[in-house]
C-alpha cells in the first residue's frame, strides 16, 4: 500500500515537474521569433485491477506538444508573400511615379519649351539668337529625355542587384531547411517519434522567411521532414536535400538578371511566370509588366519625335540656301542575338510605320519551316514561309524584318524603342541650319488680268524630288481655253494642255501647289528656287503644328498627350500598389494576431500555470509524505 502510494504520488512529482519545466521553457521564449507555446500532454497510467475494481496508479506525461494550427501559418505564408510582393513592387513604382510626376522636371515642361522655341522662330526666322534658342531648347529636350532613361537604367541595374541577393538568400535558407529536416528526422527517431517541438519552430521561421521572399508551399513527409515548394511549384527542398537557384544572365537579353534552377551542373532558366510572389516575385513582375513598358513608351515618344521632326525639316530650306538636314538622331531598333544563336546569324530590323509603334518587345524566330515574328506582350504573331527581305518584308506594329540568315530553332529579340530615349541626340550646332523656309517660292506676273491666285505650296513627303527647285512656269492658253501649259525642267516637263480646274493639286517636281480664282489669256504663274528667303517662315511654322499633331497611338495621340498617358498608367498603378499593399498589411497582421492568439505565449497565463503547477507539486509532495509515514506505521505495528 505505502509502495502503491509513494509510485502514485512520484508520477505526480515527476509530471508536475515537466510542467514547470516546460511553463519556464515558454515564458523564457515569449519573445523568440517563430516560437509557439508549449504544454505537456498527460494520461492516466494503466490502473491495477483488485477484488474490489480497478484502482489507479497515477499519471504520465505522454509527450510535450506544440500548440500550432497548420491551416492559419498555412494561410499566414500565403497572406505573407503576396504583401511582400506587392510593398516590392509598389516600392518600386514609386520611384518612376516620383519621376514622371514631377512638373518641373519631367518631361512636358521641357517639351512645350521647345516648341515655344519654334514658335519664337516662326515670327523671328532669320535672327540668330532665335535659332539659338531653339537648339538650346533642343539640347534640353534631347538631356531630359536620356537622363530619364539613364534613371530608369539604374532601376533595372538595382533590380538585377536585387535579385542576385534574393537568390543568394534563399539558397541559404533552403541549406538551412534541408539541415534542420536532418537534424529532425535524427533527433525524432530516438526520440521514438517524440516531437522535436524547438527545431519544428526553427524550420517554421525558415520557412516563414523564406516565403518573404517567393511564394513558398510545404508538404510534411511521414518521416517528419517537411519538402518546401516555391513559385508555381518548383521544388526547391525535398527531403535532406537542397536545390540551388542562380542568378543569371538572360540568354535572350543580357541587359536583365534571370532565376535558373542549377540541375546536373547546368543551369536551367525558370519562367518568370512561375517565380511568383514574395520579394523577387515582386521585383520581377515590375521589371516585366511595368519598366519594360514605360522605358519602351518613353522611347517610343523620343524616336517618332525625332523621325517626324526630320521628316519636316528636311522639307525646309536653312538660311544658307541648302535643303534641311537630320535634326536629330533616331536611334534604330535594337536586336539582340540569342546566345544559343550561330554566331553568323543575324537579321535585319526597322521601323516601317512610327505610327503604329506599341510599347512591347518583340521575337523573331523560326522553327525550320515558318518564320514568326511575336509581340511579347501578348504573344500575338504572324509568320511567313519565305525569307523575309526588303520586297517581302515580315512586319507586326509598324516593325519590319527585312532580311534574315537564320538556323532552325533560333530566335531574336527585338526592342524597337528600348533606346529610343538614351540615344536621340541633336545633330546640327549651326543655328543657320535650322530649315525655317519653304524651298520654293511662287508668284504671279504683273501683267496677269485675270483674278486667279497661287499658294504658296508645300513640299511632298519624303524622299525628295532631285528636281524640286527646278523653275517651274504656268502659262494659261490664249485665247483663253480652260488650259494650261507647264514648262520646266523634271519627270513629265514640259506639259501642255492641261485642264484647269481651280483649287485642284497642282504637283510636279516633288512640290504641290493650288491655283484659284478666275485666270484670264495669257496669265503666268511661276514657281521658282526660294533664293534669298531668309525671312521664310513656312517650314517652321510647320514643324510647330507637329506639336498638335496626333501621330502615335494609330494617330489618336500628340507627343505630349502620349507622355501624359504613360504619366497616368504609372500613376494609377502606383495608386492601385498602395492600396492593394496597405489592404495586404492588413490582412498580414490579422492573420498572424490570429496564430498569436493560439500558438502564442501569454505571460498572464504562465505565470498562473506556474502557481498551478507549484501547487501540484506540492501536493505530490505531501502524498509522498503520506506514503512515507504510512508505511512507518505499519512497521511499528509489526
Amino acid at each position: 500500500m505505502g509502495n502503491s502510494i509513494l509510485d502514485i504520488g512520484v508520477t505526480g512529482l515527476l509530471t508536475a515537474q515537466n510542467q514547470l519545466q516546460t511553463t519556464s521553457h515558454n515564458i523564457s521564449n515569449a519573445d523568440t521569433p517563430g516560437f509557439k507555446r508549449q504544454q505537456v500532454v498527460l494520461s492516466t497510467n494503466i490502473p491495477q485491477s483488485s477484488g474490489t475494481g480497478f484502482v489507479g496508479r497515477g499519471v504520465q506525461s505522454t509527450t510535450v506538444q506544440r500548440i500550432y494550427n497548420q491551416f492559419l501559418v498555412s494561410q499566414s505564408l500565403q497572406v505573407q508573400t503576396q504583401s511582400q510582393s506587392l510593398d516590392n513592387y509598389y516600392a518600386q513604382i514609386k520611384q518612376l511615379d516620383n519621376m514622371f510626376a514631377e512638373a518641373t522636371s519631367g518631361l512636358s515642361p521641357t517639351l512645350q519649351n521647345f516648341f515655344s522655341a519654334i514658335q519664337d522662330v516662326t515670327i523671328h526666322p532669320s535672327v540668330i539668337p532665335s535659332r539659338q534658342a531653339m537648339l538650346s531648347n533642343a539640347e534640353a529636350l534631347v538631356a531630359r529625355f536620356q537622363s530619364m532613361d539613364q534613371r530608369m537604367s539604374q532601376i533595372r541595374e538595382g533590380i538585377n542587384t536585387q535579385i542576385s541577393s534574393s537568390i543568394a538568400e534563399i539558397n541559404s535558407l533552403a541549406d538551412q531547411v534541408a539541415e534542420l529536416n536532418h537534424q529532425i528526422l535524427l533527433a525524432e527517431g530516438a526520440a521514438a517519434g517524440q516531437p522535436a517541438n524547438d527545431m519544428l519552430d526553427q524550420r517554421d521561421e525558415l520557412i516563414n522567411h523564406l516565403s518573404k521572399l517567393i511564394n513558398t508551399d510545404t508538404v510534411r513527409q511521414s518521416d517528419g521532414t517537411v519538402n518546401v515548394y516555391v513559385g508555381n511549384g518548383q521544388a526547391l527542398v525535398v527531403g535532406t536535400q537542397a536545390l540551388s537557384l542562380q542568378a543569371t544572365t538572360s540568354p535572350d537579353n543580357p541587359d536583365n538578371v534571370v532565376v535558373g534552377l542549377m540541375s546536373g551542373g547546368n543551369t536551367i532558366q525558370l519562367p518568370e511566370n512561375q517565380i511568383t510572389g514574395g520579394a523577387l516575385g515582386g521585383i520581377l513582375s515590375f521589371r516585366s509588366v511595368t519598366l519594360d513598358s514605360a522605358q519602351n513608351a518613353l522611347g517610343r515618344i523620343a524616336i517618332t519625335l525625332a523621325q517626324t521632326f526630320n521628316e519636316q525639316h528636311q522639307l525646309g530650306l536653312d538660311l544658307n540656301g541648302n535643303m534641311g538636314e537630320e535634326f536629330f538622331t533616331v536611334s534604330p531598333p535594337k536586336v539582340t542575338s540569342a546566345l544559343t544563336n550561330d554566331a553568323a546569324s543575324n537579321i535585319t530590323v526597322g521601323i516601317s510605320d512610327f505610327g503604329v509603334l506599341t510599347t512591347s518587345n518583340y521575337q523573331f524566330s523560326y522553327d525550320g519551316t515558318n518564320y514568326t515574328l511575336t509581340r511579347l506582350s501578348d504573344n500575338s504573331s504572324i509568320s511567313t514561309l519565305i525569307v523575309p527581305s526588303g520586297a517581302t518584308p515580315l512586319t507586326l506594329d509598324g516593325v519590319s524584318v527585312t532580311g534574315a540568315t537564320i538556323l532552325s530553332n533560333e530566335r531574336f529579340l527585338i526592342q524597337p524603342a528600348i533606346n529610343g530615349a538614351k540615344n536621340i541626340a541633336v545633330n546640327i550646332t549651326d543655328a543657320t541650319k535650322i530649315a525655317a523656309a519653304g524651298p520654293n517660292r511662287t508668284g504671279a506676273a504683273l501683267s496677269n488680268t485675270g483674278t486667279g491666285t497661287i499658294s504658296a505650296g508645300t513640299v511632298n513627303p519624303l524622299p525628295l524630288d532631285p528636281n524640286l527647285q527646278q523653275p517651274l512656269t504656268i502659262t494659261f492658253h490664249a485665247p483663253y481655253d480652260g488650259q494650261y501649259d507647264m514648262t520646266g525642267i523634271g519627270t513629265g516637263l514640259p506639259a501642255t494642255n492641261q485642264v484647269y480646274t481651280a483649287g485642284a493639286d497642282i504637283s510636279f517636281n516633288g512640290y504641290t501647289f493650288q491655283i484659284n480664282g478666275n485666270p484670264a489669256a495669257g496669265d503666268i504663274f511661276t514657281v521658282t528656287p526660294n533664293n534669298n528667303g531668309s525671312a521664310d517662315n513656312r517650314n517652321a511654322l510647320l514643324l510647330g503644328v507637329l506639336q498638335t499633331t496626333s501621330i502615335l497611338e494609330n494617330g489618336s495621340a500628340t507627343y505630349q498627350s502620349a507622355y501624359g498617358q504613360l504619366v497616368s498608367q504609372i500613376g494609377n498603378k502606383t495608386r492601385e500598389l498602395e492600396v492593394t499593399s496597405k489592404a495586404q498589411a492588413n490582412l498580414l497582421a490579422q492573420t498572424e494576431k490570429s496564430i498569436q492568439s493560439v500558438s502564442g505565449v501569454n505571460l498572464d497565463e504562465e505565470a498562473a500555470n506556474l502557481l498551478r503547477f507549484q501547487h501540484a507539486f506540492q501536493a505530490s509532495s505531501k502524498v509522498i509524505e503520506i506514503s512515507n509515514t504510512l508505511f512507518d506505521s505499519i512497521l511499528r505495528i509489526g
